[in-house]
Formats: structure tokens, C-alpha cells, sequence
């Protein structure tokens, strides 16, 4: 039974030490009770407490873990409904399915075309998370497998009855795949294979009722790691499911259903966009996708980059040099700061001026050039800083240093901490860089 706020206040240390991020041991009590935090956010909680909070500081939502090497794709672990409340934390995986009634040439070609893509937005690289092998063709699931794995290294969903799983998990030693499906007519068998290889387990059944009752079973046989499979259909019904599903895990604490979901997306005519895009939203873990296209995952992968960000904090660009139109030795420097949109503003206009420039991009904690400069976080130290750290000087034979026009008070104070260099000041404006580089640079 789930403790109250005051009943887990009792059990912790009570020095309102703000190590937690809360001011007080009351506050972080009553927020542990909402399944808002974690007990590990409290350095000081006793070995014995921890034991008799073991309940309430579990997440609501168990976390399940698919490796593959050094791939692995998390889900769970959340404990909120919406991102504002809080932030969501594991996105989930998307993975592309072949069949091992395909050939083996197609299987590898279409492997390998998904696994070498790889898009760069805002500084972070998007991939396909993995893929899933469907046994349709039992005689040729090993096959299917042995033939995915030569053209690839990311993690595996085997979907299978009984006996093609465990011919599948004989080639994937080491691994830990997820393993689909059982059911009421199969559980035991599945539980027995999950257990053998200590794999998460994907259960399925027609209401949640029955869900309930599997997932206690597959329990008390040792299963821990579970992910549900709540069916396909109209997304409206989907949608309903998955909704309630995650209101009965958070709001009602009913931990055999506290468990992250499998969809399979795969609507025709660009129905699996919609499908998978509803999915990242509300509330799936993995993901499985019947076609690669990058017309298809891109979006996907930007909305789920987009979903899963912590909306308490601007999207941020990775701080360095960034090379536009190719700069040599005597191209000038521009500097602006990590903030997404402001960095892409900044650096559009240089590439389609077409002239050849460094961009400077400053850790300003992802705010905008005037926001983060009243907020102290772009001023003339972190400036210099920036441009001792990545090595600009190595890379030009003139030092110019431009900064943006909102900026311009920071001249002589850059001049100062950056001895022997030009500083100038740029425009106001992106969409003015193009017109000052020709005219002034």
C-alpha cells in the first residue's frame, strides 16, 4: 500500500539539507507520494528507510532496458501525465521490422540502409534506435536473425511463438533482446524463455483486466521486466487505452499495469506516420515500424527529440566551432550563443550569403544572445573562455572576432580578455549578416 506524504516525511532524515532540489524534507516527502521524484534523490535516507519506502519510492512505471552492446533503448521510469509537469525521461525506440519470409539479400539491404542513417539536428545525432525479426517463415527466422545481426549491432525485438524464440535467443547470446509475445495461451513457456535469458518480456490480452492477471503471473514466476502490448485499431481507441493505461499506473499506483507499451505502426498510405507519431506522444516505449523511408523517421525522430526535451529548459546546440560555406585561414569569426533558434537564425544567413565564416557557438546555457547576457551567462569571460577552449586561433592567421549587435557594451571588455585580436560588432539582426559580411568583411 502506497504511504502518504507524512507518513514517508517520518522516515527521512528531516535536516531540510536542499540536496534534493526541494527546501524542505516535507516538500520532497510529498512529492516522493506523488511519484514525482525519487528516493535516490535523497543522499541521506537511512538503509532502513529505504527498505520500508521500497514501495513508494519504486516508479510507477518500471523501467525496461533493451541492449545490444553498447546500444541500449530505456523505456519507463516516467511519472508524469503531461511533460509540463515535470519533463518525460526515456524516449522510446524506434525500431524497423523485417520478416523472415523476405529475402535474405532484401533483409540486409534494408538493415543497412536504416542503421547508416544518421541526421544532426540541434547538435544531437537522430538514428534508428534498432530493429525487430519476425518469424512468418519459422525455417527462416534463424536466417532472418543471423542476417539482421551482420548488418547491424543495435538492439533486436524477436517476434515469435515458443519455439522460434528460443532458436532466435541461441544466435543472440549476450544480448538482451525483447522477446514477443505471450499470452494466456503461452505465458509459460514465454516466462520460461524470458527467465533462461533475462529478457523483457512484451505481454498482450484483450482488456486490461486480463492484462492484470497475466502480468501478476508472469510475476510470480520471476518476470519483472514486462512491456504490454494494448492491441492495434482506430487511433481513438488506441488512444483511450493508452491514456488510461498510464492514469491507472500513475494516479491509482496499480503496479500490474504499471508497465511501458509496444506499438506496432503499421497503417498504409501514411497511416504509420500518424500511428507512430501518436504513439511517441501518448505514451509508447518501443516502437515498430514496417518501412524505412527518411522522409518517415525524420519527422518522427524530431518530434520524439522535441517531446522528450525538459521543457523547463530551451533546446540547446552543442557549444564549438561550427564551419559554414568553408572557411580557410583568413575567414572572419562570428560568435553567438547555443540557443537553438538562435544559432540556426545566425547560421542560415551566413550559408546563404555564401560567404566562408567560423561560428562561434558559446555555452550560454541555451538562452538568446540578450536574455543570456542580462542574464550573466554570455559576457566577455565566457566569450574568451570559448575561444581559448576550442582552439580558434589554431585555425586563422587574422583574428577577427565579431559579436552580435545586441552586445556591442561587451567590445572593450572582449578586447581585454582576448589581447592581439579585432574586435568587431556584427548587426542587430540575422537577417543583416549577409549585407555586413559583404560590405564590412
Amino acid at each position: 500500500m502506497a504511504l502518504s506524504g507524512i507518513q514517508i516525511y517520518k522516515m527521512l532524515p528531516k535536516t531540510n539539507c536542499k540536496e534534493c532540489g526541494f527546501p524542505t524534507c516535507l516538500a520532497f516527502a510529498m512529492k516522493l507520494a506523488a511519484k514525482q521524484v525519487e528516493l535516490s534523490a535523497c543522499p541521506y535516507v537511512s538503509e532502513e528507510s529505504k527498505v520500508e519506502l521500497a514501495e513508494s519510492s519504486a516508479p510507477p512505471i518500471r523501467l525496461v532496458s533493451v541492449k545490444a552492446g553498447e546500444f541500449e533503448v530505456k523505456a519507463g521510469n516516467e511519472t508524469v501525465m503531461f511533460r509540463h509537469e515535470k519533463t518525460f525521461f526515456n524516449m522510446p525506440g524506434l525500431f524497423l521490422r523485417v520478416k523472415s519470409s523476405m529475402d535474405v539479400g532484401e533483409i540486409k539491404e534494408m538493415v543497412i540502409e536504416a542503421d547508416a542513417y544518421k541526421v544532426n539536428y540541434v547538435g544531437m545525432d537522430l538514428i534508428v534506435d534498432g530493429f525487430a525479426v519476425e518469424a512468418d517463415a519459422e525455417a527462416k527466422f534463424s536466417e532472418a536473425i543471423k542476417a539482421v545481426r551482420s548488418a547491424t549491432k543495435r538492439p533486436l525485438i524477436l517476434i515469435g511463438n515458443d519455439s522460434e524464440i528460443k532458436a532466435g535467443m541461441e544466435i543472440l547470446s549476450g544480448e538482451t533482446p525483447l522477446i514477443c509475445s505471450a499470452s494466456s495461451d503461452n505465458w509459460e513457456s514465454m516466462a520460461e524463455i524470458a527467465n533462461k535469458y533475462s529478457t523483457p518480456l512484451v505481454v498482450g490480452a484483450e482488456n486490461f483486466d486480463d492484462l492484470a492477471d497475466l502480468t501478476e503471473k508472469l510475476k510470480s514466476k520471476g518476470c519483472e521486466d514486462i512491456v504490454l502490448d494494448l492491441g492495434s485499431g482506430h487511433l481513438g481507441g488506441v488512444l483511450a487505452r493508452s491514456t488510461q493505461l498510464r492514469r491507472l499506473a500513475l494516479k491509482k499506483n496499480i503496479r500490474s499495469l504499471g508497465f511501458p507499451t509496444i506499438t506496432y505502426a503499421n497503417g498504409t498510405n501514411g497511416q504509420d506516420a500518424v500511428e507512430a507519431a501518436q504513439a511517441i506522444e501518448k505514451y509508447s516505449g518501443f516502437i515498430v515500424l514496417d518501412r524505412f523511408a527518411p522522409e518517415l523517421f525524420y519527422p518522427l525522430l524530431v518530434l520524439r527529440q522535441n517531446i522528450y526535451t525538459d521543457p523547463q529548459k530551451p533546446i540547446q546546440v552543442q557549444p564549438g566551432i561550427y564551419e559554414i560555406n568553408s572557411p580557410d585561414q583568413d575567414s572572419p569569426v562570428l560568435v553567438t550563443t547555443n540557443f537553438s533558434i538562435t544559432y540556426f537564425s545566425v547560421a542560415n544567413e551566413i550559408e546563404g550569403s555564401g560567404m566562408p565564416v567560423w561560428l562561434l557557438v558559446t555555452d550560454a546555457e541555451g538562452m538568446s544572445v540578450l536574455t543570456a547576457w542580462a542574464a550573466g551567462k554570455f559576457d566577455s569571460e565566457r566569450i574568451a573562455k570559448s575561444v581559448k577552449e576550442f582552439g580558434i586561433a589554431d585555425k586563422i592567421t587574422k583574428k577577427r572576432l565579431v559579436l552580435p549587435g545586441h552586445v556591442a557594451v561587451l567590445s572593450g571588455e572582449v578586447e581585454e580578455e582576448l589581447p592581439g585580436w579585432e574586435i568587431r560588432v556584427g548587426p542587430r539582426e540575422a537577417v543583416d549578416i549577409p549585407s555586413f559580411l559583404k560590405q564590412v568583411l
